[in-house]
């Protein structure tokens, strides 16, 4: 109790130290919050989408951006959004679910069974328009989306490259009801776990397996003691740019036409920056840590899981953007 109120006195104090900035001067002050560190890709790519938009608005608007978590948790800094003590915030789509089920669908695997399949089905408007305008009336839209890579299973020692493997194996899964029937599905034991408690459970034999992209390898430590590495590429979850829609209202048309231009260019910039930090981490878990990385047929992974695909189809809250993504997927 008394940590959570050190934290809500820090946030006021803070956001009371910016407000006299914002629109002062004649200058628009945007406060932007995310949960990665300073040398992360989306930072940087955030930094890119800041100066973006003061360059593009011949610096009429300014972006202040708030990282490590300085504003609090995801979910608190989506409601923070919602009410516009935030006006922009990074969150993963997974930490959205909880605020319209159409983020869902990201969680459910194999709904893209590749990446080039998820980013020509993003650059489609009548998807992305679907998605980021449907939290309007709760208080945001989303702007972009950048890269959080592509999920695969990591486990102590023991390969698993079909369904049948995953017997018996306890995997750690984030603490979403779509991950927990994944696994099970897969044949496997989900355990949800906060990330912050992977290595040690990994290391402990609390869990044998874990699932996430490469670079928690090496920025989190787990290829210490995760040595298999197997892409089953089972779920693409990416981070959402979402801003408060009546901050966004309040621009002009042309103002509001440099904020989404300065987005989308910046996740364009993400793609690149994502991609070398990918390779560079794959360098340092193979030739540093000792981490094998294998290529499973994805096939039977796929068909296991299509038990969640019939409940998303006949589910009335998640049917629509399931057809629509089915449907884009078709279509290209």
């Amino acid at each position: 109790m008394k940590k959570m109120m050190l934290s809500l006195i820090m946030l006021v104090i803070i956001l009371a130290g910016c407000q006299n900035s914002v629109d002062g001067g004649g200058v628009k002050e945007l406060r932007l919050a995310h949960n990665q560190p300073l040398d992360h890709p989306v930072h940087l790519s955030l930094m890119e989408f800041g100066r973006l938009v003061e360059e593009k608005s011949n610096y009429k608007i300014k972006v202040k951006i708030f990282a490590n978590g300085q504003l609090g948790s995801e979910r608190e800094v989506i409601e923070l959004t919602q009410t516009g003590a935030v006006d922009i915030a990074k969150v993963s789509a997974s930490a959205l679910e909880g605020f319209e089920p159409d983020y869902s669908i990201f969680s459910l695997p194999y709904v893209f069974e590749s990446y080039q399949e998820f980013q020509e089905t993003m650059s489609k408007k009548e998807v992305t328009d679907k998605v980021y305008k449907q939290t309007e009336d709760i208080g945001f839209i989303g702007l972009t989306y950048y890269n959080a890579g592509v999920r695969n299973l990591y486990t102590k020692e023991k390969e698993v490259t079909t369904p049948a493997d995953m017997a018996g194996l306890k995997v750690r899964v984030q603490p979403s009801q779509t991950s927990v029937k994944m696994i099970e599905a897969l044949g496997g034991t989900p355990t949800p776990m906060a990330y912050g408690e992977v290595y040690t459970a990994l290391q402990a034999g609390v869990i044998d397996a874990a699932e996430n992209n490469e670079s928690a390898l090496v920025s989190n430590n787990h290829g210490e003691v995760a040595k298999s590495y197997m892409y089953t590429e089972h779920q693409i979850v990416p981070d959402i740019l979402i801003m408060n829609a009546e901050r966004l209202d309040k621009f002009s048309a042309d103002e509001q036409a440099v904020i989404y231009e300065a987005a989308a260019e910046s996740t364009r910039y993400h793609e690149d920056v994502w991609s070398k930090t990918i390779e560079e981490v794959k360098d340092i878990a193979a030739n540093e840590m000792g981490v094998r990385f294998i290529e499973v047929d994805k096939e039977p992974f796929i068909e296991a899981v299509q038990p969640l695909h019939e409940e998303y189809m006949e589910n009335e809250k998640t049917k629509d953007i399931y057809q629509l993504i089915k449907g884009a997927e078709e279509n290209e």
